[in-house]
């Protein structure tokens, strides 16, 4: 989904090596990375992504805890001419409250949606880990206006990405946390609650850690 009105390439499962979407088993994906105090970098500091995609080739993502701003769904709709101004009152409640977040600072003009396992689009969606999937053609998004959509969904503008080694160097100079992916931090609704929480989950108190954290 293109906010300029334009349809992106389909997002496709593709084995490492053979795509700009790596997938590799006995890697990240599908797993959550909690941005540690170290992380300097503004674009990911305080932020939890949910991991897609990583192998030898490299690793793509989604932050699930930051607003897009002012932007929000049901303008999106209209912007991208999937429905007309008016008949954004007629939206059913999913699509009312769903939310727009900055996905990463790569292709931010594209749309991705995360979404739970009960909507599919033949090679269009991927599948990821744990009943959560990632699709990223207009097609979810007419299906959400018109109520036929995933029941969990949050869509994305951008995503984060890393060359190849580029995440395990940086989980191995304190920059990331990782934990096993919860669809409440992934789709809730307390998105400026959601670092603190995702801390919390894996037993890591806020307040203790240090901007000058040492290798364990």
């Amino acid at each position: 989904m293109d906010p300029q009105g334009k349809k992106p390439r389909t997002v496709r499962r593709k084995s490492a090596g053979s795509g700009d979407i790596p997938v590799g088993r006995g890697y990240l994906d599908g797993q959550l990375l909690i941005a540690m105090p170290v992380m300097d970098d503004p674009r990911f500091e305080r932020s939890v992504i949910y991991l897609c995609a990583h192998s030898s080739e490299g690793a793509m993502g989604i932050i699930v805890n930051r607003p897009a701003g002012s932007i929000d769904f049901p303008g999106l709709l209209v912007q991208l001419d999937i429905i007309d101004k008016a008949d954004q009152i007629k939206l059913p409640e999913n699509a009312e409250t769903m939310k727009v977040l900055k996905g990463g600072p790569v292709e931010t003009g594209r749309g991705f949606v995360l979404h739970s396992s009960d909507f599919f689009i033949e090679d269009a969606t991927l599948e990821i880990d744990d009943g959560i999937c990632l699709t990223a053609t207009v097609d979810i998004l007419k299906a959400i206006a018109k109520g036929s959509g995933p029941k969990h969904a949050i869509l994305a503008l951008g995503y984060a990405g890393w060359a190849a080694g580029q995440l395990e160097n940086e989980i191995q100079h304190n920059g990331w946390l990782h934990c096993d992916a919860d669809p409440d931090l992934i789709f809730g609704g307390d998105v400026e609650e959601k670092y603190q929480r995702a801390l919390r989950k894996i037993g890591v108190d806020p307040s203790m850690l240090s901007a000058e954290a040492g290798h364990a």
